[in-house]
């Protein structure tokens, strides 16, 4: 048998689909349309098998959608401003437009390469100029709306990148790219107002029926919605100060109250600004982060006031007052109450300054006697040693009683408070958008006007000042307006401000006026499915939703809530990671396994430690390359062996046997192929049975549901039984017709999976009206079923019976049967519960 040459063919239908444009499309309100959006990718020079699983997953959906008779929107674009381009700029001197410029065009061709269904007349790059002038726009109308914001604020600072971080881009207390220890600045920053829409986004978060529940559950603990309590604390100490205000959740523990904490930057440091050893302390406290995570982690410091608090339900105790590390002007008044029994962090700080640790909520398994040693207990209970609020239950009874009270003696109140804080959206960095403000003599604001848009980058730049590159660029810095000479925003917006609204734009890619037009908005969103990995769950999934909601305010062309309507979370690509003998990451390609222990290849002699399986990374170099993959198995054995070896949305782990297997198996499919041509033209006068017809309606049935429930590898798994099926079958005698018709719905539904193969196949029995066949239902009809026979509820046999028998016959056919009959002879049945074609239980 011939080989199939998956070279040839897949470069001549590569070319057939550019050629003709076959996946463009124009919005058409006479069609059903399926807009399938996958989160489009940074520009880094190559892709990686990631990038291959998402896109491959995301196609198989737009090409069985296609095959529907959908009008499909599947675009792509590139997510290009960022700092990986102004590093690599400064470290090779290079312009970081011509870097990325030349890393898209490179990605371009090798997406090409893997056949995928993308209009790529659609295709949009955030770093062009196209792109970022309708974005800031979209910036000085949320100004106008009162959503963009600037003010002084102490701030996440990545010390390696010299650039502000949101919250969401620290983790464990560092650089999201970086990986330094990020520390605490005051600028002044420019920020969206995303706690506006904090109740609504936690609101809508009911309606995303689509959407996996983790990561709901993610925003939602993100949103962080809490109620709790306003207090008012008397303060002696200094008659400038009559009390302290502060937020708490838990005002039922008052009774351990023993310190009170407000922020370095707290009204009342005015007091201290010249204390030398309060100013050493806010220094200190400069080496905090911002997060919760930094400050949780980090070490408790305070710096102790001449003040006391007044406990408002024990007014005869008084607590000292502190400045401390750990509280931020950002949440509630910049004060908290410690009560180091019940809340580790003030546990530690309690600890550190030998404050005191007063138990007042014990566990239901302890008695009276309870106490706090070793660390804080934060759950349920009772109270205890709280005069009248003793024997509340915690927390249902507890928090609600105490803030009764406490609004009855009018010094407290009932209030909601969300985690959620306004993004800080300031970038300290070149390659970004600019921010379309300028500053007068007086420093105050002033927004570029329209037809100054867009405000561009300047292209000659020293990218190895420190610092900013835009600080120093005097000639772009200076501008005029109106005639009055101003000074232009040297910040640019962070990176996820672009990826926040990229699916409006790939709606209406050319349009110059708005940055969409209403006829394709109404038409196209929101996005039907999109997929992208769980580690957008917060940063670009919630930025986006939070976007949809501050265009559509107050805007006549949109009036959306929703980006996205469904949502398919992806797994990673995983493998091996090595290191040399000097700790170094060396990549697949660089090892060999000698007598089944790796080498390098280089030097044989130097032995590789294998390290965990873990994602694809570039850092890692544990990554593949899916060039060389292409190249030796062709892209429909890389998208087969992608989507077989495990669930979408489950992590995949490479194997150089998974792809060959892959190759072998289309190898395999191709001989099959070559057998249906022969037996077609052999053109039989008449059929030998109607199996070859009621397999192939199975088969599409298994494929359809599959396909509808992102079970892509059960697919894989459907192609192996039908090939082993078919090869048997294919000897039978079957009329021409029959064996056309059938093979033709079997390639039909390999076309999302592997199309250049199923296109090619189509092609050669000539067939070219080409759409999702129909299951013909009646003849996959099973003629004799099993029911289940059940007792009180309890199985007790099958019974193998024609379908849609009625209960009487049921019940004729039991008492025929003695091994289930005697579980019913001699007892009276008061009850049966009939489901036809599936189970009888008698109930006795």
């Amino acid at each position: 048998m011939e080989r199939y040459n998956f070279k040839s063919v897949e470069k001549k239908w590569q070319k057939e689909w550019e050629s003709t444009k076959a996946f463009s499309v124009q919005t058409d309100i006479s069609k059903k349309k399926f807009y399938c959006l996958e989160m489009f990718p940074y520009p880094s020079g190559k892709i990686h098998m990631g990038h291959v699983r998402n896109y491959t997953i995301g196609d198989v959906l737009a090409r069985y959608k296609t095959l529907q008779g959908f009008n499909v929107l599947h675009p792509m674009g590139w997510d290009s401003f960022g700092m990986p381009a102004e590093n690599a700029a400064k470290q090779n001197n290079l312009s970081p437009k011509n870097w990325t410029e030349t890393n898209i065009s490179n990605m371009r061709s090798q997406l090409k390469k893997l056949g995928l269904s993308i209009d790529w007349d659609r295709e949009i790059s955030t770093c062009s100029e196209q792109y970022y002038k309708h974005q800031q726009k979209f910036f000085l109308e949320l100004f106008d709306k009162k959503l963009v914001y600037r003010k002084e604020n102490y701030v996440n600072w990545d010390p390696v990148d010299e650039t502000v971080l949101a919250n969401e881009q620290v983790i464990d207390g560092k650089g999201w790219r970086s990986g330094a220890v990020v520390e605490r600045k005051k600028l002044s920053q420019w920020f969206f107002n995303i706690s506006e829409f904090s109740q609504d986004l936690l609101d809508g978060l009911e309606k995303l029926k689509n959407w996996p529940n983790k990561v709901k559950t993610m925003q939602k603990n993100w949103i962080g919605k809490s109620f709790g309590c306003e207090i008012d604390f008397k303060i002696e100490g200094d008659t400038r100060v009559k009390n302290i205000k502060c937020f708490t959740t838990r005002p039922d523990t008052l009774f351990g109250f023993s310190f009170l904490a407000v922020s370095a930057d707290h009204e009342i440091s005015q007091y201290y600004k010249k204390d030398p050893k309060f100013i050493e302390f806010k220094e200190q406290c400069s080496k905090t982060g911002t997060t919760e995570e930094a400050i949780a982690v980090g070490e408790k410091i305070g710096f102790k006031t001449n003040l006391y608090a007044i406990n408002p339900l024990s007014p005869s105790e008084r607590v000292p007052v502190y400045f401390a590390n750990f509280v931020l002007m950002d949440y509630g008044f910049g004060a908290v109450f410690g009560c180091p029994a019940h809340d580790q962090r003030d546990f530690e700080f309690a600890k550190k300054y030998n404050l005191e640790i007063k138990t007042v909520v014990r566990p239901e398994n302890e008695n009276e006697s309870f106490k706090v040693t070793s660390e804080a207990y934060t759950g349920e209970g009772t109270l205890i040693n709280s005069k009248y609020l003793n024997n509340l239950k915690v927390p249902d009874q507890s928090i609600l009683e105490t803030i009764k009270i406490l609004e009855e003696k009018k010094i407290g109140s009932k209030k909601i408070n969300f985690r959620l804080k306004d993004w800080g959206v300031s970038r300290q960095r070149y390659w970004g958008c600019p921010i379309p403000i300028a500053y007068d003599e007086n420093g105050d604001v002033h927004k570029i006007p329209e037809e100054m848009l867009p405000v561009k980058l300047p292209e000659k730049i020293n990218l190895k000042v420190k610092g900013n590159p835009l600080d120093h660029i005097d000639e772009w810095k200076n501008i005029e307006i109106n005639g009055k000479k101003m000074i232009r925003e040297t910040d640019t917006l962070d990176t996820f401000v672009c990826s926040s609204w990229y699916f409006l734009r790939f709606c209406s890619p050319n349009e110059e006026n708005y940055g969409f037009s209403e006829e394709d908005i109404k038409y196209w969103m929101p996005v039907d499915q999109y997929i992208g990995g769980i580690e957008h769950a917060i940063l670009h999934l919630l930025y986006s939703r939070f976007f949809m909601r501050a265009i559509s305010k107050n805007n006549k062309i949109i009036n959306l809530s929703e980006p996205f309507n469904g949502l398919f979370t992806q797994g990673m690509v995983c493998h091996e990671t090595y290191k040399d003998n000097k700790n170094n990451w060396i990549s697949p390609d660089e090892v060999q396994t000698i007598n089944g222990k790796k080498f390098l290849k280089k030097d044989n002699s130097i032995p590789i430690k294998v390290g965990p399986i873990e994602s694809m990374s570039k850092s890692k170099k544990n990554t593949i390359d899916p060039e060389n993959i292409i190249s030796n198995y062709g892209a429909d054995a890389a998208r087969l062996f992608i989507l077989s070896d495990s669930p979408p949305e489950k992590d995949v782990l490479w194997s150089e046997e998974g792809i060959s297997s892959s190759y072998k198996f289309i190898q395999k499919l191709w001989n099959l192929n070559l057998k249906f041509i022969e037996e077609i033209g052999k053109n039989h006068k008449q059929d030998s049975d109607d199996e070859i017809e009621r397999y192939t309606n199975k088969f599409l049935k298994k494929v359809t549901e599959n396909l509808e429930g992102f079970s892509y590898n059960k697919i894989i798994a459907n192609l192996h039984e039908m090939y082993s099926f078919m090869i048997k079958q294919i000897s039978k005698n079957y009329k021409k017709n029959t064996l056309k018709k059938n093979y033709k719905k079997i390639l039909i539904s390999l076309q999302p999976v592997i199309p250049h193969f199923s296109n090619e196949c189509l092609e050669l029995i000539n067939e070219k009206d080409i759409n999702w066949p129909e299951i013909d239902e009646n003849i996959i009809r099973e003629e004799v079923i099993n029911i289940v026979v059940q007792v009180n509820g309890k199985k007790r046999g099958l019974l193998k019976t024609k379908i849609d028998e009625t209960e009487k016959k049921i019940m004729d056919i039991i008492k025929k049967d003695e091994k289930i009959y005697k579980y019913l002879n001699n007892n009276e049945i008061k009850k049966s519960i009939y489901i036809k074609n599936k189970l009888i239980n008698f109930i006795i």
